[in-house]
């Protein structure tokens, strides 16, 4: 026999019960569908979990799916079109929100080198005038899935680059830039969809989402999370200012009383970043080599602005072949044997990609 706590979901000891933060945005779900978006099933006002009645394990159910540990933020559904959404709880006129409301004013969000995320909608909380919520487009972990191919490591520095630079010119500097702050549009990737936590996975939870490698497919990167970025007007000298927070502790300078540069503290973060995930991981991504030095040099006057970074990266870009571009990104660590395997299967990876543009080729010649 069941006992009724063991059904009491609102309990976080029951399994698959809802946890405390889940609760808070489940108690905001009708406010949220009147405003046109809609929460995950298990954070609805109705909520019945489906494995009572389906027969399934609640571990293989949608709505067995646990929300993350991030109390402010949340994913949806616009109910118009379907689109998945972020949905992040901000204090009313904070920095964050006057920063991304700047950055996705008409002005620049018609700036194709733009790659903040942009703001959807701002909703005031009913109850609480101190608390809006934020609406912007759902995007994905930069590397989820893994980038497979050098093009694809080319293409993130390009857009990342471009947009520190648009970033810089408005006369923002984010000041934590790192892995989890660069996030991506892939839904091109996805054709029949994506689950927002279990990302792999269909919408529905059923079964492996159906995915095209992101060379192939329209993908943009994006700058999120403007906590404790900085606005500093392009006329003002010099660009100083403090703080010692950010998920990337190497960068030298930060500090409390100390003033500094922020727009080179980015500098700092986004090499750093491309060592960290490209460089250091694999073996033939050398050519970053030189633009990474220059970007994470311990003296912040050392090191190029975002301009100078980007007129850098695109001399090195040039000369990076294009039968190297369609390589595979080989692993630092990988076995001989495994590299063996893997550079046979991308020779003929190669092999097609060369014979189809040498058709297409002749097609286009011929007519």
């Amino acid at each position: 026999m069941t006992s009724e706590t063991e059904h009491d979901m609102d309990n976080p000891l029951t399994p698959g019960g809802l946890l405390p933060l889940e609760r808070w945005w489940r108690d905001r779900q009708l406010f949220l569908q009147s405003r046109g978006y809609m929460l995950r099933p298990r954070l609805r006002d109705d909520w019945t979990p489906s494995w009572f009645t389906s027969g399934k394990h609640r571990l293989f159910s949608e709505d067995g799916v646990v929300s993350p540990s991030r109390p402010s933020l949340i994913d949806a559904r616009r109910i118009c079109d379907n689109a998945l959404v972020y949905i992040k709880r901000m204090k009313t006129g904070c920095e964050e929100m006057r920063a991304l409301s700047y950055l996705s004013s008409d002005e620049f969000s018609r700036d194709p080198r733009n790659h903040c995320v942009r703001v959807l909608e701002i909703l005031k909380d009913p109850d609480d005038p101190n608390l809006s919520y934020v609406v912007m487009p759902f995007l994905r972990p930069m590397d989820s899935p893994p980038f497979a191919i050098v093009s694809e490591v080319i293409d993130f520095v390009d857009q990342i680059l471009e947009g520190l630079v648009f970033l810089h010119e408005a006369g923002v500097a984010h000041r934590d830039c790192a892995r989890k702050n660069i996030l991506m549009d892939g839904n091109a990737m996805f054709p029949s969809g994506f689950h927002p936590i279990r990302d792999l996975a269909l919408p529905d939870y059923s079964s492996d989402a159906p995915c095209y490698p992101r060379s192939e497919v329209p993908v943009r990167y994006y700058y999120v999370d403007f906590g404790i970025s900085v606005y500093i007007p392009p006329d003002r000298h010099p660009k100083l200012s403090v703080g010692a927070d950010g998920r990337d502790q190497e960068v030298p300078e930060l500090s409390v009383d100390v003033p500094y540069n922020p727009f080179k503290v980015d500098i700092f973060i986004i090499g750093n970043l491309f060592r960290r995930e490209f460089h250091d991981k694999f073996s033939n991504v050398d050519f970053l080599s030189p633009l990474i030095a220059c970007m994470i040099q311990t003296d912040p006057a050392q090191r190029p602005d975002a301009r100078e970074a980007l007129l850098r990266w695109q001399q090195i870009r040039a000369k990076v072949s294009l039968a190297k571009r369609k390589w595979r990104l080989r692993s630092r660590d990988e076995a001989w044997s495994e590299a063996i395997v893997f550079d046979t299967v991308s020779i003929v990876k190669q092999m097609v990609y060369f014979g189809r543009r040498l058709g297409n080729w002749g097609v286009d010649t011929q007519g």
